[in-house]
């Protein structure tokens, strides 16, 4: 189950704002949450803010339609920064001309899932299985010869 919050018209740089959800990524939402009390970016209060909103969303849902969530088990599956509209501006230059630049404004959201042990055990079988079965294509395909390319004309 996923669980996501979102902040809309945020006035940050997307670009900015990445910096700091880069670093929550899959991670727990307990370490996610220390990270960004200690990150010295603006930002990263507004971020706070939304990973506990989402944490907030998951406890509401697991009340109201009687699922077990247990919130020790949440991790941030994606953090994502959009842009949003951007503001024109126009600052005094000399002689009487004006130079324009762009105010940018992001639109945040943040998902959190349930990490299960037995999901990622049954993942791991698979993936393993998969690459157990690579390396025996790669043989067969090391053992077929190549036609040399035929010779154009001029």
């Amino acid at each position: 189950m996923e669980f996501r919050a979102k902040a809309n018209f945020t006035r940050v740089s997307p670009q900015k704002a990445r910096l700091v959800l880069d670093l929550i990524k899959g991670k727990r939402v307990e370490d996610a949450l220390t990270t960004l009390q200690f990150t010295k970016k603006r930002i990263a209060p507004a971020i706070f803010q939304l990973v506990r909103s989402a944490v907030e969303n998951a406890n509401y849902l697991g009340q109201e339609k009687g699922m077990d969530v247990d919130v020790d088990k949440l991790y941030v599956k994606s953090a994502i920064a959009n842009d949003g509209p951007r503001m024109k501006r126009i600052r005094p230059a000399p002689m009487g001309r004006a130079y324009r630049y762009q105010r940018r404004i992001s639109h945040l959201e943040v998902v959190l899932a349930e990490k299960g042990t037995q999901n990622h055990q049954e993942l791991a079988t698979v993936v393993g299985e998969e690459q157990a079965a690579a390396p025996a294509k790669t043989k067969k395909r090391a053992a077929v010869k190549k036609k040399p390319a035929a010779k154009r004309k001029k």
